[in-house]
Formats: structure tokens, C-alpha cells, sequence
């Protein structure tokens, strides 16, 4: 059984229920949309976010995919890059208290946030501050970093550092390691195209792309094509459909999940969950089909609360429906 280990942005989700899109006119934030903003921005929105009672949970795209594993049983491990504040300090013991072995990188300045607005028809908005969390770079990434690890899960935020990841991946390489990636978002696959298929080609093993991205990774007309492009670059290619479920490929014919038929609250981090629970059935020697199941089990139940913060209840169910999936597995 390989031990997995992600690195990616360090951030602090601060979760913030609205009544409706009054609040996001206000704060001149589009339905909709991913919003970067600086530290000028951050403070200035921070006594409205407070004022709001918002809920705070560890977060990152590598980092929810982390969580997702740590509650499933598995110790993985997370890199990123954090500052010495509350929120670096909050973001921390998290990891310490879910089982996540947190490799950090400390830096002067302010830990990451992603401010995360989400309306009554579960649509998210985001006004992410990325603080020190952008701060990692291509001289922290060590071979004993990921010593002991078997399998990296990468963030495909990092493509936009060129040094950084080709760092981590030439890393991940000597050291033998299997390496998965999450294409992380449409524009970062548009505007990194050349790097990225680059990076599949030479160092990545698996692929996590949504309809979106696998479209504009391959330039394919439909997701099922894209699938199978993807799928001769690199040794697992997956396509997730959303509602509709998802699609994987490693040669022959391509497996398919469906979705699961769930009352939707915050669809925050079901990719990433999916992504760890795929990981999960996949170095335990599941099928294909195993594999999109486990992803689609985690994803169907992270949607139907804020944030990422399930309650244990749900996670026992969780785990025992896991060993129905897979009940030749020991962890």
C-alpha cells in the first residue's frame, strides 16, 4: 500500500453562508468567479467576513484531498507554506488533529485564506488572499521532503511557478515516486497549455482533469475523446462529469461511475475529495471501477455540508461503505 503525500497552496477556507447575492454586490465580488486579492483587499474584508459568522476549516485543493485520505483511515502527508500567525497556527493543528503529517515551510507575512461566499443555490464565490501560501519554492523542494511517501499528489495551482513544479516533479522522479495531478482550473490550463502537457508527458502517472479542463488540456470537442487523450500521455487518465459522475481510462476501454443523486449545500472541495478518494482504492489495488466509485462516494458526501467538515457519524458510514467497495483491503 503506497503512502501519499500532496503539496500545493496552504490556505484556510473561511466559509460564509449568504441569504442572498446583496452581500457580493456590496463587496463588488461576480457570482461566480475566483478572485485573487492582495493583502490591501484582505484586511479590508475581513471585519465584513467576521461579521457574517463564518465557519473556518484547513483547505487547498492538495490539502482537501489530504484531509479526505486522513479520514479514511490512511496518514498521509501535505506540503505547503504557511506564516506564523493564528491562521497559519489554526491551519497547523488541523492537520495535526485529522492525522495529516504537515511537512510546513514557514515564512515571514500572512498565511493564506480563501474567502469562500456561498449562496442559497449553492453557487461559490470566491476572494482568495494567497499570503505566504505562494511563497514556496523551487530551493524548499528536498528529496527528504517526501521521503517515506510512495505516491505525490500535486496541485495544478503550482504550474504557474515553471521552477517550482518542474522542481517537484524531477524530485518526485529520483526518488521513484508515482505522481497525480489536478489540473486545478480551466484558465490555469489555457494559460499553461505547453507546460502542462509537457509535465504529463514526462513525469505525471495520473490525471485528474474536470469536463472543462480535459477539453482545453486536449482541445478535444467532448469529454470522451479528451479521455482518451489524456490516457496516452499518462498511465491513469480521469475525467470528472460533475453531477453526471466520472470516467477513467489506464489502456483498453474506458471505465464510468455514475453520479450519486444528492441534495446539494456547497459543492467546495468535492474534486478534491474525489481525487482522495480515488487515491485511496487506487494503491489498495482497486479496480477502475473501484476507484471512481471511491472518488464518487467521498464527492457525494462532501457536497451535502459547508465546507469540508463532515460529522463523524457520517464518516463512519462513510468507511464502512468504503469496505463494502473494496473489502479485500487492510489499511
Amino acid at each position: 500500500m503506497d503512502k501519499i503525500i500532496g503539496i500545493g497552496n496552504a490556505l484556510v477556507d473561511v466559509l460564509i453562508r449568504l441569504d442572498d447575492d446583496e452581500t457580493l454586490s456590496r463587496l463588488g465580488l461576480p457570482k461566480g468567479s475566483m478572485v485573487l486579492i492582495d493583502d490591501e483587499r484582505q484586511q479590508a474584508l475581513s471585519p465584513h467576513v467576521e461579521a457574517l459568522n463564518p465557519a473556518r476549516a484547513t483547505g487547498g485543493s492538495a490539502g482537501n484531498a489530504m484531509l479526505a485520505l486522513a479520514n479514511l483511515g490512511r496518514r498521509p502527508g501535505f506540503v505547503g507554506c504557511v506564516a506564523g500567525d493564528e491562521t497559519g497556527r489554526f491551519f497547523e493543528d488541523n492537520c495535526r488533529q485529522t492525522g495529516i503529517d504537515a511537512r510546513l515551510i514557514h515564512r515571514e507575512g500572512h498565511s493564506g485564506v480563501a474567502n469562500t461566499f456561498i449562496t442559497p443555490d449553492a453557487e461559490r464565490t470566491f476572494a482568495t488572499y494567497l499570503g505566504v501560501a505562494a511563497q514556496l519554492s523551487p530551493e524548499d523542494i528536498t528529496e527528504e521532503l517526501f521521503r517515506g511517501y510512495q505516491l505525490l499528489h500535486i496541485e495544478g495551482y503550482l504550474v504557474q511557478d515553471r521552477d517550482l513544479i518542474l522542481r517537484i516533479c524531477q524530485t518526485a522522479k529520483r526518488l521513484g515516486m508515482q505522481t497525480s495531478i489536478d489540473l486545478a482550473s480551466y484558465n490555469v490550463v489555457k494559460d499553461n497549455l505547453p507546460l502542462l502537457r509537457t509535465l504529463v508527458r514526462d513525469y505525471i502517472d495520473i490525471v485528474f482533469a474536470n469536463e472543462e479542463e480535459s477539453l482545453a488540456f486536449t482541445g478535444r470537442p467532448n469529454p470522451a475523446e479528451a479521455l482518451r487523450d489524456i490516457a496516452e500521455m499518462a498511465r491513469v487518465a480521469v475525467v470528472k462529469l460533475g453531477a453526471r459522475g466520472a470516467s477513467a481510462m489506464t489502456g483498453g476501454e474506458p471505465s464510468y461511475w455514475p453520479g450519486q443523486s444528492e441534495h446539494v449545500v456547497d459543492t467546495t472541495a468535492a474534486g478534491d475529495f474525489f481525487a482522495g478518494g480515488f487515491l485511496h482504492a487506487l494503491t489498495l489495488g482497486g479496480t477502475l471501477e473501484q476507484c471512481l466509485e471511491m472518488g464518487t462516494l467521498l464527492a457525494g458526501n462532501v457536497i451535502q455540508v459547508v465546507g469540508t467538515r463532515l460529522p463523524a457519524r457520517q464518516w463512519e458510514q462513510i468507511r464502512r461503505k468504503a469496505g463494502e467497495i473494496l473489502p479485500s483491503s487492510t489499511l
